[in-house]
């Protein structure tokens, strides 16, 4: 009788081809994420009505995390256009750079918008540079390191002010928009530990129409504080959105606030509105974002329907949503 032959072909089980079919996706999704959206920069577009009934409304762009490399030309452009949007007020919540020799380049790029109104509050990458890090630290595993190379946060900080911008660190400012009133107060990057809440510490008083809290890192103990004295809204970044997310949301938000109001518009506290930007930037060393485009945030502050009413945030109208490509 002939003996069967058996061939060298293996058989793949189906713990071993899921296993494949993980790594194929993973490995998609990182080429996806390095390669395009990181790069597919958008406008994320909200409608807050936190001013008094009868007031105008005030447009203001919230644009953080830049973490600029002098040769980025897609982000720069981004950048650019986004003067088109023509906003009556500009607010930048850190982390500008990752090179020392980025400052021209944020000049440039934001030149349209140093023209209008603006405040602004530092991150750790404007002191510091950023260096390579242990991916497994973000999950609690492993410890983090941290820079320690100085960054031109000064000639950045001339930069800004010497365009109008006020430098909104542990100090409290006024400003008239549109015949509103609004007060601007921000600290120091509390990630860091350079928070000093104290200097801005009390009520920010009935005399304005909108109290706006700055800060780099979306803390609790910042936020807080800001939802005591009576802060309407709270503006920050940091978190750039979970960065590297799954379709079911972020991973991380390498601060103290929890996952689900690691972008967008959210409830704090009694009575803050928190408005965390997923950033335009990332570290050099981690190049990549997967379902978080990067993008900056026009918010139009509108009236309330009644004194002390507050509706929901809600998307603007298709008609306001577009007013002009900027992608």
């Amino acid at each position: 009788m002939a003996r069967e032959r058996r061939g060298n072909a293996s058989t793949i089980t189906p713990p071993q081809a899921l296993l494949q079919a993980g790594v194929a996706a993973a490995a998609t999704g990182l080429v996806y994420g390095t390669l395009y959206e990181r790069n597919n920069y958008h406008v994320r577009r909200v409608e807050l009505p936190l001013l008094p009934p009868g007031t105008s409304p005030v447009s203001i762009l919230h644009v953080s995390d830049l973490h600029m490399l002098p040769h980025q030309r897609a982000k720069i452009a981004f950048l650019t256009r986004l003067g088109r949007l023509d906003p009556d007020f500009v607010i930048n919540t850190g982390d500008n750079l990752s090179s020392d020799k980025a400052v021209p380049t944020v000049a440039r790029a934001l030149s349209p918008l140093l023209a209008k109104p603006g405040a602004f509050v530092f991150g750790s990458n404007d002191y510091f540079a950023p260096i390579p890090k242990n991916p497994l630290s973000y999950l609690g595993l492993g410890k983090k390191r941290h820079s320690e190379i100085p960054l031109p946060w000064r000639d950045l900080r001339a930069a800004f002010t010497e365009h109008g911008w006020e430098d909104a660190t542990h100090r409290k400012l006024s400003f008239s928009l549109n015949g509103a009133r609004i007060l601007v107060a921000g600290v120091d990057d509390p990630h860091m530990g350079a928070d000093d809440y104290s200097s801005i510490a009390g009520p920010a008083g009935p005399g304005f129409d909108v109290r706006i809290g700055l800060t780099h890192s979306p803390e609790p103990r910042v936020l807080d504080a800001f939802d005591a004295d009576g802060y309407d809204l709270a503006l920050a970044g940091h978190t750039h959105g979970g960065q590297v997310c799954l379709p079911t949301g972020a991973i991380v938000t390498n601060c103290g606030i929890d996952r689900s109001r690691v972008k967008g518009v959210s409830a704090w506290g009694r009575n803050l509105t928190l408005h965390v930007s997923a950033g335009i930037g990332n570290s050099p060393y981690v190049p990549v974002r997967t379902f978080c485009r990067p993008e900056a945030s026009l918010i139009v502050l509108t009236p309330q329907k009644s004194r002390g009413h507050r509706a929901p945030a809600s998307p603007l109208p298709s008609s306001a949503r577009e007013p002009l490509s900027v992608g």
